[in-house]
């Protein structure tokens, strides 16, 4: 799990949209809006997250909303951490 998260946070785009994910919840037209890339290039960053399991989807309708997955996310941190102690 951590080599595919460390990958993930490699990536200033995939930074920038767990940063809006720590804000709230969003549709991916909402995570869009915030970056001049494509809707496949989204997609294709999105993808590696959710992979990563830094963050989750729950299906609203026909919205598909991304939520960071704090849980993943702070083992990461302790992880990293520890590893400068």
């Amino acid at each position: 799990m951590q080599d595919s998260a460390f990958k993930a946070l490699s990536d200033p785009t995939r930074r920038g949209i767990l940063t809006l994910l720590k804000k709230k919840d969003m549709a991916v037209g909402d995570i869009n809006k915030n970056f001049p890339i494509t809707m496949a290039s989204l997609s294709h960053h999105l993808d590696i997250l959710k992979r990563a399991d830094l963050v989750i989807t729950e299906r609203k309708g026909q919205m598909i909303f991304y939520s960071l997955n704090t849980s993943v996310f702070q083992e990461l941190m302790k992880s990293f951490l520890a590893f400068f102690k």
